[in-house]
């Protein structure tokens, strides 16, 4: 399975460099900086103009494949510090790893902005949660995310809140400092969202803000890049109203693709049933209820994101790994008694996690 994964993985990649499916989305972002004042989806543009006023197209892969590579390395020392990686855990292993929901999925969109949450959940995972800087670490870390993308405040800043609850306060107590600094880092957070979500939109007229993004287009032989920054632009402009409109206009057919989400997240059966395994083996009825209660919260908070956004397959993958992730705070977590890992020799086991092998991907707005 894991070498059927990294074939899946290198195919996916070749596929995503060569034909380029999606290119106009990524690529723009990294056009757009902080040159007409603040902006929202701005941030990582302004960190590349830092560097180059051009802009190859070979720069959305080289970062979007070198974000790809850190996120899975991190994610495998998380896994081995987490559950180790014996023989007894390579099954969990690749249920999760080489989910279509995950790594896969994230190499289909390459370029895209979804991994650099996936990548601070995890960063703060490894980090140390011993004193009040890892609330302002993970705070930052919130906020730099709000800057790179908006809908990141829904995406995965909630799951970094369940994370810093678990780490920091159920390990060292609900202090009066401890209280306060985490309410002005909620009040921070939203203030930056609103300020994004609100204030972020382009005051220059639309024709100079293409004329400047084309004029940082380095390959001028393309002249499909001057009509995608044409044809894209209307996102720095476009009020929320538009956006509720865009996805009511595409709302049949990404309903219609339900019944395929839900038997792709059924699929992961024995991994949901591990995860619920260890939710009830925790000693602390308390704590327990806790998780499930965050859990319910963050797959709220992915319902404004269906509201204002038709990429239904890529809200659906990141919110099936940041249950992934969260299952890897709860191991953490005081149980009253060992839970036994995924059985490889299981035959249901085995088929689920063929199955789950040999899907390359979800997608980004429709399944595949």
């Amino acid at each position: 399975m894991l070498a059927v994964n990294v074939a899946m993985l290198t195919g996916v990649f070749f596929n995503t460099v060569v034909t380029q499916p999606y290119l106009h989305y990524p690529y723009i972002h990294l056009l757009v900086d902080y040159h007409f004042g603040f902006a929202r989806r701005a941030l990582v543009g302004a960190l590349v103009s830092l560097f180059t006023d051009q802009i190859p197209v070979w720069l959305v892969f080289a970062l979007g494949g070198g974000m790809w590579f850190i996120t899975a390395v991190l994610f495998t020392l998380l896994f081995r510090r987490t559950f180790g990686l014996g023989r007894q855990q390579i099954p969990l292993f690749l249920l999760m790893a080489g989910s279509p929901f995950f790594l896969k999925n994230f190499m289909h969109s390459l370029g895209y902005l979804d991994i650099y949450g996936c990548a601070a959940v995890i960063s703060l995972l490894l980090a140390p949660a011993r004193s009040m800087a890892f609330i302002i670490f993970s705070a930052v870390a919130s906020i730099i995310l709000i800057l790179i993308h908006h809908l990141h405040f829904f995406l995965y800043v909630p799951t970094i809140a369940l994370i810093v609850v678990i780490r920091y306060y159920f390990v060292q107590g609900l202090t009066r400092q401890g209280a306060f600094v985490g309410a002005v880092a909620v009040l921070a957070l939203c203030a930056v969202f609103t300020a994004a979500q609100f204030f972020g939109r382009m005051n220059v007229p639309a024709p100079e803000f293409v004329s400047y993004l084309q004029s940082r287009i380095a390959d001028a032989s393309r002249a499909d890049l001057p009509h995608f920054t044409h044809a894209f632009a209307f996102l720095w402009y476009r009020p929320l109203s538009k956006d509720i409109q865009e996805v009511w206009a595409h709302l049949s057919s990404n309903i219609a693709c339900a019944p395929v989400f839900a038997v792709l997240i059924w699929l992961h059966k024995p991994l949901w049933r591990y995860f619920g395994d260890l939710i009830r083996a925790l000693s602390s009825d308390r704590q327990r209820r806790f998780v499930i209660f965050g859990i319910i919260l963050i797959s709220a908070a992915y319902v404004p994101i269906f509201v204002v956004a038709i990429d239904y397959s890529r809200w659906i993958s990141n919110w099936t790994v940041c249950l992934f992730l969260i299952l890897h705070a709860v191991k953490t977590l005081p149980a009253s008694h060992d839970v036994w890992p995924i059985q490889a020799e299981d035959s249901r086991t085995q088929a689920f996690g063929w199955i789950i092998t040999c899907i390359p991907r979800i997608g980004i707005v429709r399944p595949w």
